[in-house]
């Protein structure tokens, strides 16, 4: 376990190391165009055909039957701080997308805070009406560049899931239940006369004296999660130990500890307990000379790849291997771990489009859609 060049993946409580992790070619990358730093690509309900690209750096992006149109979806370079991990961070559309036309967006705002505003399409499927922004929440991040979280997503009972990170500068704030830092936030963030969103009735703090917003808590940087059905997955970026994935059913995340600062992984780190026993992650590996910061996906659904079915894929920023694996949550267990050909260096997400298809961004601009091989 010394040695820090090593993979490591929890199975059913064992630690298996390289020599034992498969590698197969089960798919390739398709290359689609590049962005300018894009971290995030996403399909919306009921757009058969549009791919929709985040670029850190202001823009949302669209695209046609993978074809990119020239004016953005959303320009929102005058609304936000940039530079290191700031910037536009990601998009969610509503399952009522279709007649709401509403939309939302995580960002840094100017004073480095995490942002999450509403807005509103136009009668043009492509376009967005940036008049219509609407301020949902604002998280105070100012005093450090990093750890932003900052993905979102519907879950199956149509409230918006937050994920942000600790800080940076202030691991303390993830057990803190008086803090929004570190955790994933749950809301409903439609306006309710007065109140620009409401906290779900069934928050696991709602009548208590911490944030109600707080759904789980005690996560170093959740930069990317999915909503899998009944399941939530979160990759957690590790300090410089361990890197983690929580692989559960998202109502048995109501309330739960993931551990940090306490633990990294599965490792005692030292730091502050919170109120509730850690939750070990179902699945982590030690950082090496090659990996630095989990990127966390989605599980497979292409039917077109059907040697990924049912399979979750996840990469890690520095080596860019893609990699998968089947999860058991009853059993919170992983098996089959194993590479599957494609190798994206500075990965910054694994999306969801159109038809199930599976797309990868690069900061350095690429965006690819992972296909079968030939």
């Amino acid at each position: 376990m010394k040695n820090r060049n090593v993979f490591f993946a929890l199975l059913g409580g064992l630690a298996l190391s390289s020599p034992q992790l498969a590698h197969a070619q089960d798919a390739q990358a398709i290359f689609i165009d590049t962005f300018d730093s894009p971290v995030y690509v996403t399909g919306a309900p009921g757009e058969p055909n549009l791919l929709f690209v985040v670029e850190q750096t202001g823009k949302i992006r669209v695209l046609n039957n993978e074809v990119t149109i020239t004016r953005p979806f959303l320009d929102l370079t005058t609304m936000i701080s940039g530079g290191g991990e700031r910037g536009v961070l990601s998009i969610a559309f509503p399952r009522d997308y279709q007649t709401s036309g509403l939309f939302y967006v995580a960002f840094t705002n100017p004073t480095g805070d995490v942002e999450i505003d509403e807005f509103r399409r136009s009668a043009t499927p492509t376009r967005a009406l940036p008049a219509t922004r609407r301020k949902v929440i604002s998280i105070r991040h100012r005093d450090a560049t990093n750890h932003n979280g900052g993905q979102l997503q519907f879950g199956p009972d149509g409230y918006l899931y937050i994920s942000i990170g600790d800080g940076g500068a202030t691991p303390e704030a993830a057990p803190d239940l008086t803090l929004l830092l570190g955790k994933i936030l749950r809301i409903d963030p439609k306006q309710n006369g007065s109140r620009p969103y409401t906290i779900p009735p069934d928050n696991p703090y709602r009548g208590t004296s911490n944030r109600k917003e707080i759904w789980s808590y005690g996560l170093r940087n959740p930069w990317r999660f999915a909503i899998e059905g009944n399941r939530i997955i979160i990759g957690d970026v590790g300090q410089g130990e361990q890197e983690e994935i929580n692989y559960l059913n998202i109502n048995s995340a109501k309330g739960t500890n993931f551990g940090w600062p306490q633990y990294e992984g599965r490792r005692l780190n030292g730091g502050v307990a919170g109120a509730d026993p850690a939750k070990f992650p179902m699945l982590f590996y030690r950082q090496g000379a090659t990996r630095c910061a989990v990127i966390g996906g989605y599980v497979s659904r292409d039917p077109a790849i059907p040697a990924l079915q049912g399979r979750y894929l996840f990469g890690d920023f520095c080596d860019g291997v893609i990699r998968s694996m089947v999860p058991d949550v009853p059993n919170q267990t992983a098996s089959d771990l194993r590479t599957i050909g494609i190798r994206a260096p500075n990965l910054s997400s694994i999306g969801r489009g159109p038809n199930n298809r599976l797309y990868i961004t690069q900061t350095t601009g690429e965006l690819s859609r992972i296909a079968p091989r030939p």
